[in-house]
């Protein structure tokens, strides 16, 4: 378990007549995500009757309310308030929330390993990746499999997860003229970050391979593979391996 320092003030600023957004942070950094989580987990083992439903971000958490609720929950702890101040007293129970958090610790991260066959048909712009960082392709399959990622949150499609972490020797911008069409599992890079599309979609990442594991199962409960806190591994298979893979399924 991880524990974190103690909480300094946070800055919480209205989205709506309904909603709020508790900002940890203006970058990226492992210490804000920590603070995400560590909100983020509790409102998942207690969630309010007010809310409606929260979502954790690279450097906030936006929580979502119902008013109506809200004002009777804050009327029952002597905190009446009109509809119009529904933020003021929605922001005065989130504070006290985040006060309860300075000794809370986080689960420790679950670490996820990603099969991944790279190139061919399925990373056509391996390639590109390679000659644009001076690589060989093998030189960058051997640093995308070397390296832990962390998972911020996710976002974009369902089930999609923004890493971290990713070495500055493979980075890669877009593609000029984004696919129309790129397949579920296909492994990418886009700039200094590397994900896995979870479903059929347009995109302009540089595709450099493809993994067997689906990402997101709608029928299922969590529908997502990734979670944000968990650490990616992806380690590479070979085309026999890959399709090895689908026959078991089948």
């Amino acid at each position: 378990m991880t524990h974190l320092p103690s909480t300094v003030q946070i800055p919480i600023v209205p989205l709506g007549d309904s909603a709020l957004v508790v900002k940890f942070g203006e970058s990226i950094h492992e210490e804000t995500h920590m603070r995400v989580r560590q909100l983020a987990d509790y409102l998942e083992k207690h969630p309010m009757d007010w809310m409606i439903e929260f979502v954790p971000a690279f450097t906030s958490v936006t929580i979502y309310f119902d008013i109506m609720r809200l004002l009777s929950e804050g009327a029952a702890q002597g905190q009446a308030e009109q509809p119009q101040n529904a933020f003021r007293l929605a922001s005065r129970l989130v504070e006290s929330i985040i006060l309860q958090l300075r000794d809370v610790s986080v689960p420790p991260a679950r670490v996820i390993k990603i099969p991944v066959c790279y190139g061919g048909e399925w990373g056509p712009d391996l390639d590109i990746v390679a000659a644009h960082n001076g690589l060989s392709p093998q030189e960058v399959i051997d640093i995308h499999a070397s390296a832990d990622y962390l998972v911020y949150m996710l976002g974009f499609a369902p089930g999609f997860a923004y890493l971290g972490g990713m070495s500055e020797r493979i980075t890669t911008p877009r593609r000029q003229t984004p696919r129309l069409s790129i397949p579920a599992g296909t492994v990418s890079i886009a700039g200094d970050q590397t994900g896995v599309y979870p479903i059929d979609t347009p995109g302009g990442w540089q595709l450099i391979g493809k993994t067997p594991i689906e990402l997101f199962k709608p029928r299922q409960m969590p529908p997502t593979l990734l979670e944000a806190g968990d650490i990616v591994r992806f380690y590479p298979i070979s085309r026999k391996e890959f399709a090895a893979w689908g026959e078991e399924k089948r």
